[in-house]
């Protein structure tokens, strides 16, 4: 849990509520610090040697990039904690704060819009489909939640009964309530649709009325930072800097519906266990994480090793014949050969792609190269530019993609006519996969770790040179 990852933050956290004079503007010898809210949605748990990952990260380290500043980060256990540390000048900015337009500090560019939502069990007894049935019923929520302000505004009577939750974050509050812990959760979309990917037993019942921002703020005297910081989120708005940084951590999350993710997890519970070791033995050969490579042969498969198509391909990770045979694999039908090779393959189509592709897009373009074939992906990247979209850019591509199923554009490619609209609902519910388990199942560390095996440092060596 992101809560367990900052407990080691919250001395310097204390450390700086207690101090008692304001930081120095950021410069060459006084580093931007930024204020974030413990919140799974917005910085996430990446492998050890990574450390920590999100949309709010990588905007706010684009800003001091543009402003030739370090940044540090320091992560709050909520929301008004955050804004007391703005408020007392111990941070220099907040990210992801909601602009409820109710504080003294200066919200601006509202990054994220979202909707603010009311929360229930698919069995909920007592079902909410206006606001007048909120009236007395019992509402968790996180500290500082901006629906607080929401639901008082309804002016319901009796009013309901609003509980802030501080021990859990907002994602464990969604769970506390599939767990039938909470009657009711007041939340925004964006949590929710990451929530319902791993409970699908959640329904939204009511959309409270209002847009929602999740803002960065600042303090009021601070107007040369705020300035600066409006001016580069204007500009990653008009370059589409901000639109990629949305698509690559939010994009894929509405894609399963919920009948599709009920059978993702009852396989979870059924079937992965028998492969687990499978899929670890595939990570230490090419250290791709294995929850990853489980995703990858739940889409392609469902975990069926004796799966076969219309078109030969078979297996775990549906091989074709010519990629077995170039592999090593004897069997296609073995879930082990299967396994170890499809994840070679990524990391061989990993390879193949440009040095100046960034991950994750890179990974993402070669999970489509799995699908489509490197040819296909290839003519489409050909012609993404003559559209005015980046042909390294995933969250360009995926547009671009669908369209060589129509003759105007395929007609002009050697590699010819391709389903690149199955290839993005590929690799976007592979993200999806990806997620859930990241959730559900721990991080596995090869015993070999720090001992490369020859395998491994022969498939490794492009991928190094490309780090």
């Amino acid at each position: 849990m992101l809560r367990q990852a900052i407990h080691s933050l919250l001395p310097i956290l204390l450390a700086l509520l207690a101090g008692c004079t304001r930081l120095e503007p950021p410069g060459q010898d006084q580093p931007l610090i930024v204020g974030l809210p413990a919140d799974p949605v917005f910085q996430q748990l990446s492998p050890p040697t990574e450390g920590l990952q999100g949309f709010s990260r990588d905007l706010v380290g684009l800003f001091a990039e543009s402003i030739d500043v370090q940044v540090k980060f320091v992560t709050a256990p909520d929301q008004p904690t955050l804004l007391k540390m703005l408020e007392s000048g111990k941070v220099h900015m907040a990210a992801a704060l909601p602009d409820k337009g109710d504080h003294r500090g200066v919200a601006f560019s509202s990054t994220l819009k979202v909707t603010q939502q009311i929360i229930a069990q698919h069995a909920d007894s007592l079902p909410v489909d206006t606001p007048e049935k909120l009236a007395g019923r019992e509402i968790a929520v996180r500290p500082g939640a901006a629906q607080v302000q929401t639901l008082r505004a309804l002016q319901l009577t009796p009013p309901p009964v609003i509980i802030e939750h501080s021990a859990v974050d907002e994602l464990e509050l969604l769970e506390g309530l599939a767990r039938r812990r909470f009657e009711l959760v007041a939340t925004d979309d964006l949590h929710f649709s990451v929530a319902a990917n791993a409970h699908p037993d959640l329904n939204i019942a009511l959309e409270l009325p209002g847009k929602l921002g999740y803002a960065w703020a600042f303090d009021k005297n601070n107007e040369d930072l705020r300035e600066r910081a409006q001016h580069f989120i204007d500009a990653t708005v008009a370059d589409g800097t901000l639109r990629r940084l949305d698509d690559r951590y939010f994009g894929h999350i509405r894609r399963l519906d919920t009948r599709d993710i009920q059978i993702f997890l009852e396989h979870v519970r059924g079937r992965l266990p028998e492969f687990r070791h499978a899929f670890h033995d595939a990570q230490e050969i090419t250290g791709i994480d294995w929850r990853l490579i489980a995703a990858i042969a739940y889409q392609e498969s469902k975990w069926d090793p004796l799966a076969t198509s219309f078109t030969n391909v078979r297996g775990m990770m549906m091989l074709t014949e010519d990629t077995a045979d170039r592999l090593g694999v004897t069997n296609r039908l073995d879930a082990g050969q299967s396994i170890r090779a499809g994840a070679k393959y990524l990391v061989m189509l990993m390879d193949e792609l440009p040095p100046e592709m960034k991950q994750p897009d890179r990974l993402w373009f070669a999970l489509a190269a799995y699908n489509l074939g490197m040819g296909h992906l290839r003519g489409a990247r050909s012609f993404a530019p003559s559209l005015n979209r980046d042909p390294n850019s995933w969250a360009d591509m995926k547009q671009v993609l669908p369209l060589m199923s129509r003759p105007e554009y395929y007609a002009r490619l050697k590699s010819g006519r391709a389903r690149g609209g199955e290839a993005v609902i590929l690799v976007e519910n592979i993200r999806n996969y990806f997620d859930v388990l990241s959730r559900l199942e721990p991080i596995w560390t090869p015993p070999s770790m720090t001992k490369e095996t020859p395998a491994k440092k022969k498939l490794s060596k492009k991928s190094a040179r490309r780090r």
